[in-house]
């Protein structure tokens, strides 16, 4: 294959893989309008479903060297409860409150607290660049939900929803910041498969704790929106990024990335019947400027 085909093949991967990714928030709206089923329960058939999928890949990965000492595996438990259980469950709550578009914007911010966590723990000091691109994303996220938020019951649940999905934001950037160390020994491919067999154990745990079984006699509707959330917006998106990254870098892909917050926007505007104004749409814009603006490296 040439070089430009490889590239091209990359950029196609990454663009299918955003997508996918981004009809997550969608596909977790579209259920709650087709029946009252909870966070919990609907978390449960995420993970289960997609289970048997990472269990097939772990065991055809589980040669792989180096060999997995005790520590690597307790780091992996930990980094796959934290950013696919942790982020997942605090996302799926905060969806039932706000809205697909803003969600994603929110979500979306999870490199700007990689760069604030860095600066915490690994103490890399931001410059000029990464200081103005917090301010800008900042500002950006405050537009967009300065017409939200309210001294009303309903005012106060947006808030309380954004919280949470901003709270799921910063567990999946801890999960990015510790496990780009434990991903240089474990590999890429082995690191998601068994970080993600991993964090099913609690979201199965969870549902036969808390919720009876006739939870799961759902319409056919929700079933179907299950089924499509597990492969096409979890497992899908996950082999096809992986691959991306390899093929075009990391840079090109947090361009692509860009993608995800508008078509979720435009999606839910269409599908969803939420709004989409103008102070959203210039809110929106200094998101993603701000973060791209963190997210590339200079030349």
């Amino acid at each position: 294959m040439s070089p430009a085909a490889y590239r091209g093949w990359g950029i196609a991967f990454a663009v299918c893989g955003v997508l996918a990714f981004s009809a997550r928030p969608i596909l977790i709206k579209l259920s709650y309008a087709a029946h009252p089923v909870s966070p919990t329960t609907l978390l449960f058939l995420r993970m289960s479903l997609s289970l048997p999928f990472f269990l097939a890949i772990g065991w055809w990965l589980r040669r792989q060297e180096p060999r997995l000492r005790a520590r690597d595996w307790a780091n992996v438990a930990l980094l796959g409860l934290l950013g696919y259980y942790g982020a997942s469950f605090l996302d799926f709550i905060g969806l039932q409150y706000v809205g697909a578009g803003v969600g994603r914007l929110i979500l979306f911010l999870f490199p700007t607290l990689v760069l604030l966590l860095s600066f915490l723990f690994l103490h890399k000091t931001p410059g000029p660049r990464e200081i103005a691109a917090l301010v800008i994303s900042y500002a950006g996220i405050a537009l967009v939900v300065s017409n939200q938020i309210a001294p009303s019951a309903q005012g106060r649940l947006f808030l309380f929803g954004a919280l949470l999905i901003f709270a799921g934001a910063l567990l999946y950037a801890v999960y990015l910041v510790a496990g780009s160390q434990v991903v240089k020994r474990v590999g890429s491919m082995r690191f998601t498969a068994y970080s993600m067999m991993i964090s099913s154990i609690p979201a199965l745990l969870q549902f036969v704790l808390l919720e009876p079984m006739s939870a799961l006699e759902l319409p056919g509707a929700v079933w179907t929106y299950a089924i499509v959330l597990a492969t096409f917006s979890t497992v899908l998106p996950v082999f096809l990024q992986a691959e991306a990254l390899k093929r075009i870098g990391a840079n090109h892909f947090a361009l692509i990335g860009a993608v995800g917050p508008v078509s979720v926007a435009v999606t839910s505007a269409l599908g969803l019947d939420e709004p989409f104004t103008w102070v959203q749409a210039v809110g929106g814009l200094l998101v993603i400027s701000g973060v791209l603006l963190v997210s590339l490296k200079r030349s």
